[in-house]
């Protein structure tokens, strides 16, 4: 006689997983690997997933951090969807490199909104986590001095601003929403002139996916999030599950970190969120709700707030080059 299995409600976060700027880098890779052959170099993880890494380099790319670890090449050298700053490019040039730019077109506009600033004669305030790839290339738009990083509400109570000069500021696409809101308004009460970006910096898939996960997260026995710990946006969503009423909310890569003595701990019926930071591919996802249906009676609750369509277009060089059916399923995550 089998034992009758424990009983799980999975609530799947929707949109969950990747953005139109992650397909799109990914994508550039895959096309330039298919156009120029192997191997294709890129600068810095493509996007923060191993996963995802690590298939790119089984069709051919070599990561690198620094450009001066590429020997002498005629192939192309990409630069990953954070962004990076002006000196990268200038030193690419300087090198005679051929290279592709991946960045998202969402931090691309980040980049210029803060170059709109220091050109208007306002001293620009980033506020983002330092060392981030993201914040390093925004700050790196800038002339030395002209960027200042602020991670909290106490660095804006802190600032002194320069003499002579107005205030602006952006912000890294892949923060809370609410922590950003709070320091932002901590600046505009003690600089009421600040000028924002004419757009919203935060992306709206950072938005989205905080969105869903705020709303599916009260109640929840446990909430997963489906990402990497070098992933800005995925951590933020450990965080919003937390702060919006899961018991508790951790990261995982793959179904192996799951925590399943913690799990067996609980002798109700499970509740469990289900989301995925922007660079966390969908196969990932599928095969962590198959690791729950092994173990529990499982039924799935789409918990979906908004339906995504952006899309970015690649470089005009790459548009020539037809991806195949395997080709697509792995630039959107499936396989």
């Amino acid at each position: 006689m089998t034992s009758q299995k424990q009983k799980m409600e999975l609530l799947l976060c929707g949109p969950r997983g990747f953005c139109a700027g992650v397909d799109r880098a990914i994508q550039i890779v895959v096309l330039a690997i298919k156009k120029y052959g192997a191997p294709v170099y890129v600068r810095h993880e493509i996007v923060h997933n191993k996963y995802v890494v690590e298939g790119l380099r089984n069709l051919g790319a070599i990561f690198v951090e620094e450009l001066d670890e590429i020997p002498q090449t005629s192939q192309p050298v990409i630069f990953s969807a954070h962004g990076v700053p002006k000196s990268v490019p200038a030193d690419a040039q300087a090198r005679n490199m051929f290279f592709l730019d991946a960045t998202c077109p969402l931090v691309s506009k980040v980049h210029k909104q803060a170059m709109l600033h220091n050109r208007r004669d306002r001293h620009v305030l980033l506020v983002g986590h330092k060392g981030h790839p993201e914040v390093i290339g925004t700050m790196g738009q800038l002339p030395d001095g002209a960027c200042t990083l602020i991670e909290t509400v106490e660095d804006a109570d802190s600032f002194v601003p320069p003499e002579g000069l107005g205030l602006g500021f952006v912000t890294q696409t892949t923060l809370s929403v609410d922590d950003t809101s709070e320091i932002i308004l901590r600046l505009q009460q003690r600089f009421p002139e600040i000028f924002a970006p004419a757009a919203e910096s935060i992306c709206y898939a950072t938005t989205n996916r905080q969105e869903s996960v705020k709303a599916a997260a009260p109640g929840t026995d446990m909430f997963l999030i489906v990402g990497a710990p070098n992933s800005s946006n995925s951590m933020r969503l450990v965080d919003v599950a937390q702060r919006a009423g899961a018991a508790t909310s951790q990261l995982v890569r793959t179904r192996d970190d799951i925590p399943w003595n913690e799990l067996a701990q609980i002798d109700t019926d499970l509740t469990i969120g289900l989301s995925a930071g922007a660079s966390a591919p969908e196969v990932l996802i599928s095969d962590i709700i198959e690791a729950f249906r092994e173990r529990y009676e499982l039924s799935v609750t789409l918990a979906e707030t908004t339906v995504e369509d952006e899309e970015f277009m690649v470089m005009r060089d790459l548009r020539d080059v037809e991806l195949t059916a395997a080709d697509m399923a792995f630039v959107n995550g499936s396989a």
